[in-house]
């Protein structure tokens, strides 16, 4: 890549939806750019679900035996009381998932995901330590300026640049996402220290309590030596800058201690602990603008209730590539706009439900989302 260059496609953003979208439209023949802010990859975040609905895309790019090596394969995703262990609803995976939904459903640690996807990209057209500053459309291309200085021209930009998007705020101006009332922790676990109780862990749970309080619980390796939780709890502001703050076993013993067996011996196994804001945008009234377009958390942030965010911004990237496939680079306007038809009704549906915290905690049939497979369903 040369300052003389204009590229084919730049992809802004090398997480989970941006690392998706540069492989699927590699695989579709386009040549794609990935540029990310960070000065390199490292091993982010903690666990993760990957459901039949991604797992059927990630076969599409040849990493779905792969993963399925990796991560874990939980039976059912259990919905339970938190105080009296009561189960509320099973909601049947494992073999039942390939063979109703026609993919497995596992849970894995998000970097070892990450890990895997990067390593399916082009390792010389994926750019670190390149924070997006501007950008502006000029008559057959867009111009991109980077904090270190860079300036690269593209034909097209998919933003897949998270919650607080530049380049959904160049389409439609300076917006905040609104803090929503919840915090999550997030949390690691030894197995074996678990397992030194005494006590059943079950590969996938969600604890509840009132209020929509809950605990999310799962096992995060094939050989399920890592556990990992995650909290959603309603609380009146986010008084911190950072993007997350340590918590403590303290706190977490204060917002749930005295429950059920196994939630307390959760927080027991607590070392370190983290706790993060959750952030609300409205559903967008527009997808793209000339030639940029958004997927992701930087289109229709949601809540993690659904263990649905990131399995969005996968599918987005899956079904943008083949309306780019199908329409042609040069017909990208059109693309664009077939893209947002497919994808809008069912993002915002999910978004909802997410952010709502109600799902599968009564039984209900799932098969509307792991079912879906975005390479083969109908465009528009």
């Amino acid at each position: 890549m040369t300052v003389d260059d204009v590229l084919d496609i730049a992809v802004i953003g090398a997480g989970l939806g941006g690392a998706a979208a540069a492989a699927l439209l590699e695989d579709a023949g386009f040549t794609v750019h990935v540029f990310e802010q960070a000065p390199a990859f490292t091993r982010l975040g903690a666990g993760i679900h990957i459901g039949p609905n991604v797992m059927k895309i990630f076969r599409r790019i040849g990493l779905e035996d792969r993963l399925s090596g990796i991560g874990a394969h939980p039976d059912h995703w259990f919905s339970r009381d938190g105080k009296t262990g009561a189960y509320l609803s099973r909601i049947p995976l494992g073999e039942y998932a390939v063979r109703e939904y026609g993919a497995p459903y596992i849970t894995i640690h998000r970097g070892d995901l990450h890990a895997e996807q990067i390593r399916a990209l082009p390792q010389d057209r994926l750019h670190y330590d390149h924070r997006l500053t501007d950008i502006r459309e000029e008559e057959d291309h867009v111009v991109m300026q980077f904090a270190n200085g860079a300036t690269v021209r593209t034909r097209l930009v998919i933003g897949a640049d998270g919650v607080n998007s530049l380049i959904r705020e160049k389409l439609l101006g300076p917006e905040k996402p609104r803090y929503s009332g919840w915090i999550g922790h997030r949390a690691l676990l030894n197995m074996d220290k678990l397992r030194a109780s005494g006590l059943e862990f079950e590969l996938c749970v969600k604890w509840w309590w009132e209020q929509s309080r809950h605990i999310m619980a799962y096992a995060t390796k094939a050989n399920a030596t890592e556990y990992y939780y995650v909290t959603g709890v309603p609380v009146d502001s986010w008084e911190h800058e950072a993007g997350f703050v340590d918590s403590s076993r303290e706190e977490m013993d204060a917002i749930f201690g005295s429950s059920h067996p196994v939630v307390n011996a959760l927080i027991d196994a607590t070392e370190t602990v983290t706790k993060w804001p959750f952030w609300n945008r409205d559903p967008l009234n527009l997808w793209s603008q000339g030639r940029m377009v958004l997927l992701g958390d930087a289109c229709h942030p949601m809540r993690p209730h659904m263990a649905q965010g990131a399995c969005m911004a996968i599918e987005d990237a899956a079904v943008l590539a083949r309306c780019l496939s199908e329409m042609g680079r040069e017909s990208y306007r059109d693309a664009f706009k077939l893209y947002e038809t497919t994808r809008r009704d069912r993002a915002t549906r999910v978004q909802t439900i997410s952010n709502a915290n109600t799902w599968l905690k009564q039984p209900e049939d799932p098969a509307w989302v792991y079912a879906y497979d975005a390479t083969t369903a109908s465009l528009g």
